[in-house]
């Protein structure tokens, strides 16, 4: 059990979060419509199953996060609490555990990547000791999730 300001217990998904998981996401407002949520949980089931972790309190899923480590560098997504339990320690707690787990595995250092208009989410990384790099992001997607995006 992770120090949190309620009980919470954070483990490793399990397929039968997948719904609460997809539901969760999307009240947290963290999908959008070119990516496939379902199809993204079953991407990570195939690497690193462990990394992705699920924060319960009681019988109901409140949060989740995302973690993977490929040897240079460690990355955080999909890292959501239900609007309900925000400000209440879920969000650190999980986040302390994928570092926990990260630096286990021997990773070095932690990239996230937020969209430059998420404030809020900013200044909470930045409060758990995260800083901005001076790097910009580029991506391209090798496979096409939605069709009609």
């Amino acid at each position: 059990m992770i120090h949190s300001a309620i009980p919470l217990e954070i483990r490793a998904f399990a397929d039968t979060d997948e719904l609460a998981v997809v539901e969760l996401w999307q009240r947290c407002d963290v999908t959008r419509p070119w990516n496939d949520p379902r199809k993204d949980i079953r991407r990570k089931l195939t690497m690193q199953p462990h990394l992705f972790l699920v924060g319960v309190v009681g019988q109901e899923l409140v949060s989740s996060v995302m973690a993977g480590y490929e040897g240079h560098r460690g990355w955080i997504n999909y890292l959501a609490v239900l609007p309900e339990y925000q400000r209440r320690g879920i969000g650190q707690a999980m986040m302390i555990e994928a570092e926990r787990l990260l630096r286990e595995a021997g990773c070095p250092k932690i990239n996230v990547q937020v969209r430059s208009t998420n404030q809020a989410v900013i200044q909470f990384y930045r409060g758990l000791g995260y800083t901005i790099d001076d790097v910009i992001s580029l991506g391209k997607r090798l496979e096409v999730d939605i069709e009609s995006v």
